[in-house]
């Protein structure tokens, strides 16, 4: 296995316990937050999932000057309308990450628009994956504040 193909199985972990989280929220929470400066839990599934259009923009060093979501103007949908409106935009960025040497991960120089900094592709790409990670923690803790039995996502 190279290291595209361990990134790739990476993302797709984390995807996979993300969305078995995501499954486990009951419609009347979709809206719930912590308090009033967090996320809904909606907004942080939507979160997640747009991500990966604005990740594929940043990969490919294209121009993030007119940035707009796909999601951009639609309602919240459920959480599998949301999964499912995702699909293809997770297929493409996937595929983007399939098409990269190990000499593009290891010598291409990603700078993310939101710090400045600059980093090899590689190690940008395991940084997409800690920020659903991330998610994924805070999303248990929204599950336990709000009671819901959470999966089990520790296989």
């Amino acid at each position: 296995m190279n290291q595209t193909d361990l990134i790739i199985l990476n993302f797709t972990e984390i995807r996979r316990k993300s969305v078995k989280l995501w499954k486990a929220l009951p419609e009347e929470f979709y809206h719930w937050k912590p308090d009033e400066k967090a996320m809904t839990a909606i907004e942080m599934i939507r979160h997640v999932l747009e991500a990966d259009y604005g990740w594929n923009i940043i990969i490919n060093r294209s121009d993030m000057s007119n940035y707009k979501t796909p999601w951009n103007g639609i309602p919240f949908m459920s959480v599998d309308e949301e999964i499912k409106f995702a699909e293809p935009i997770r297929e493409n960025f996937l595929k983007s990450v399939s098409l990269f040497s190990e000499n593009e991960l290891e010598h291409t120089q990603i700078v993310h628009p939101g710090n400045g900094e600059l980093k090899p592709l590689g190690q940008y790409l395991l940084r997409i994956g800690y920020h659903e990670s991330v998610h994924a923690g805070h999303f248990l803790s929204y599950l336990r504040a709000m009671g819901i039995d959470r999966p089990q996502i520790w296989d």
